[in-house]
């Protein structure tokens, strides 16, 4: 695993876009970093009304990367495959289009300042997490898919997450991949204790 700083985010702003957003609520003025895109709740609601997919809106509700960028805050930008696309060995396939979607169109300067978490849809909130190697599988497929795009340096540097029910119990063998940059912690998060302890794996 490559040393990265560990990242808790917490969902709790409604649905605004970015001007919105800075109106309600200067989340930069409130020591704010970082802001979290394409969360599977809302890309799943809006698939297929939008081809960018996975930057439509985040639980923040900045609609894109670059509209995270403009304010200063680090996007992290979530994808990941839904249970059926998974049973169905789409998973490289749907990874594939959201990047090309999503993350293929910003210019190098503005890729390098971002995140991107793997959350595979099946295993957010729902006690399944993916195994360490199918984990792995996919940090690996994006990182190649950046490396194609962006260069070997951009794909060497980012940061990939691995996001979907990281426990206690589980953060260690996840970890234990060198793929996997680090863990993007949900409901793990709301107890000290559990959160501590994958902290401190």
């Amino acid at each position: 695993m490559r040393e990265t700083s560990n990242l808790h985010v917490v969902d709790a702003v409604p649905l605004l876009s970015p001007d919105e957003l800075k109106a309600e609520l200067p989340i930069t003025d409130a020591a704010a970093e970082s802001v979290h895109n394409g969360r599977e709740q809302l890309r799943a609601v809006l698939r297929g009304s939008d081809p960018r997919v996975l930057v439509i809106v985040g639980p923040c509700s900045i609609h894109d990367p670059q509209a995270a960028l403009e304010y200063g805050l680090t996007p992290i930008v979530c994808v990941g495959e839904r249970l059926d696309e998974r049973e169905g060995n789409r998973t490289e396939e749907v990874l594939g289009e959201q990047f090309d979607g999503g993350l293929a169109p910003l210019a190098p300067a503005q890729f390098a300042k971002l995140v991107i978490a793997y959350e595979p849809v099946w295993a957010i909130g729902t006690g399944k997490t993916a195994t360490p190697r199918m984990a792995a599988d996919a940090h690996r497929f994006i990182r190649e898919k950046v490396a194609g795009k962006f260069g070997d340096a951009l794909a060497s540097a980012v940061r990939i997450l691995y996001g979907g029910s990281v426990k206690p119990d589980n953060v260690k063998n996840l970890m234990a991949e060198e793929e996997i940059d680090g863990a993007l912690v949900g409901g793990a998060s709301l107890d000290p204790k559990s959160f501590a302890a994958i902290v401190k794996y």
